[in-house]
Order: structure tokens, then sequence, then C-alpha cells
């Protein structure tokens, strides 16, 4: 318990202390650090329908950060999220576009399984490589992001392009309203209850499995794994293939849900942001919780930081990248003692 609260501190710590950093440069950038926090309190907690705005971005962001936590307590730095949740949303467009007619429901569910299915495949070669090769799969999921994305534009300016479109950034058919998961909103009832099912499973999955136990220590303490007679072939690519598979659920609701089609690079930073989630909750699925209402806060006051405080959008960004900063230099250390344990 003691150990926990002081995961708990030092992530709030470190949180606090890169928002401290972000309001220092703002201030000398000529911005005010204040209104800076004020639009984040407003936009994330304070303004008519925050928590909706909160758990539009929150949900996904959740599902995403469930893969990460499984991948990462396994010892595996999945950090191909962001191509993960671009392939489950082709998978997932796909699937409708082949699609025409049939039941909603049947659409639906095929839908989300094409995206889990396109996601887990897409965390199979890097994790495949990392197994049998010892390629680092921080290089080769990192890579598979950038080939995600351009898999994504062809898509969606190619096959299936909307004829009708024009400008430079190409999309998709809008996915049919029947078909849809949520309206613009981008919140449901059939959202929230997919979030809610994931992140029971994820949990009982790490915790009360011997999928998940051993997983666990596999990422402490390899060799003592080995010893005991798992395969870590096996945990592993299990591990990659779950965290794809969560990132593509993912990316198939957004394409079901608010966004309604397959657009070329929407959501650039969800990988990201996601990973950062998994590791500010210190690789549990319960503090993923409360991460990704977090994280989905800051995404939805990006819209009032340049009413209140004059800055743009993308200083969220700058603000998680701070975060990432301070997090990161925590969990490397452990990441090269497992690799020198699995050479």
């Amino acid at each position: 318990m003691r150990a926990r609260l002081l995961a708990v501190g030092r992530a709030v710590a470190f949180v606090a202390l890169a928002l401290v950093l972000c309001g220092v440069l703002f201030e000398a950038a000529g911005f005010s650090a204040p209104d800076m926090f004020a639009s984040i309190l407003d936009g994330a907690f304070l303004s008519d329908g925050a928590l909706l705005h909160d758990l539009r971005w929150a949900c996904p962001l959740f599902i995403s950060a469930t893969g990460v936590v499984i991948a990462f307590r396994c010892g595996y730095f999945n950090v191909g999220t962001q191509g993960q949740f671009y392939l489950g949303a082709i998978g997932a467009a796909v699937a409708v576009a082949v699609m025409p007619g049939l039941p909603t429901i049947l659409v639906i569910v095929v839908a989300l399984l094409a995206g889990m299915l396109f996601g887990a495949l897409w965390a199979f070669w890097p994790g495949w490589l990392r197994i049998h090769s010892g390629t680092d799969e921080v290089i080769t999921t990192l890579m598979g992001n950038f080939i995600a994305i351009l898999l994504l534009i062809w898509v969606t300016s190619g096959p299936l392009k909307d004829p009708s479109g024009s400008g430079q950034v190409t999309a998709s058919l809008p996915v049919p309203m029947a078909d849809r998961i949520s309206d613009d909103g981008g919140v449901s009832a059939l959202i929230l209850g997919i979030t809610i099912a994931v992140g029971i499973a994820a949990w009982v999955l790490v915790n009360r499995t011997a999928f998940g136990v051993l997983g666990g220590l596999a990422g402490r303490n390899p060799i003592m794994v080995t010893w005991q007679g798992a395969r870590l072939s096996r945990l592993g690519l299990g591990a990659f293939m779950l965290s794809g598979a969560t990132a593509g659920l993912a990316g198939a609701m957004e394409v079901l849900g608010p966004d309604g089609r397959l657009v070329s690079g929407f959501s650039p930073t969800h990988g990201f942001t996601a990973v950062l989630i998994g590791l500010v909750a210190n690789l549990s699925v319960s503090g993923s919780v409360i991460a990704a209402l977090f994280f989905g806060g800051l995404a939805s006051a990006s819209l009032y930081l340049p009413v209140i405080a004059g800055l743009p959008a993308a200083a969220i960004d700058i603000i998680n990248a701070a975060i990432a900063l301070f997090i990161t230099s925590r969990a490397w250390p452990s990441r090269f003692r497992f690799r020198r344990a699995t050479r």
C-alpha cells in the first residue's frame, strides 16, 4: 500500500512540475500563466458539459492505454499505439464499406472486431521481430507508426476516398448514421459500456489470470519466469497483440463514433497520449481511469486555451510533452534492466 501511495505521489508531483514548467515557459513567452491554468480548469472541469467533453476524449484514450499497460507490464515497450489505432480505424472503415445494407448490429460488431484484428496484426510483426531476432521494439513500433500514417493517407485518397471531398484533407465516405455508435459528441451508452467492459476485462487479465501475473513477473525478472517454465515468447506475442487489439478497437470506435468517417491524419497524438496515460498511472489499469480522465480534460481544455489565454490549442501538446519528460525519466532504467536480462 505504501509503495502504491508513493507511486501515486510521484506521478502527481511529475504532472504538477510539468504544469509549473509550462507556466514559466509560457509566461516567459509573453502569455499569462494564470490564464493558462484558468483555461485548463474551465475546459476540463468547470464549464457546462465539461464531464461529457472529458469523456469524449477519455474513453478511447483509456482503451488504448489498457493495451499499453499490458505490454509494458510484460517488459515490452510497444510505442506503436498510434499506428495500431490507425489500422483499427482502417479496418472498421473497410468493414463498413463492404457491408452496405446489412443489419446495423451486424455491421457494428463486425466493424469493431475488424478494428481489433487490424490493430492486433499491426502489433504482431514488431512483436515477432523483438522476440525472435531481438530487434528493438521501440524502433520497429515507431517505424510502424509512420507506415500506418502513409497507409491511412493512401486509403483515404484512394480505395476509400469520398469522391465528393475536396481540399488537402482526404476522407472516406461517411458511415451511415444507422451504423454509428454515437453522434458527433462522441459519448453514448454503447461507448461507455464498451469502455467499462474493456477496463474490467483488462483489470481481470492483469490481476487475476496466470497470463497477467506471469507477464508482470516477466517485466521485472524475465529470467526467473523462464526458470519456472513459462515461455516468454508466448507472453510477449500475446501482450503485443492484445495491446494492438485495444488500440485498434479505439480507432474503430472513432470511425463509428464521433468522427463518423475515416479522415487522414485524425487524432495525431492519440497514441502518444495513451502511452503517457499508462506511464502516469504507473502501469495500473485502475490508475489509468483517473489518468485518462485527466488527459481527456486537457484535450477538452484545448478549446479554451485560445479564448482565455490566447495560447494556440497545440499548447496542450507542449504540456503533454513536459509531463512525458518527467515521467519517462522514471521508466527508462527498468527498460534497460529488462533488455540486459533477456539477452
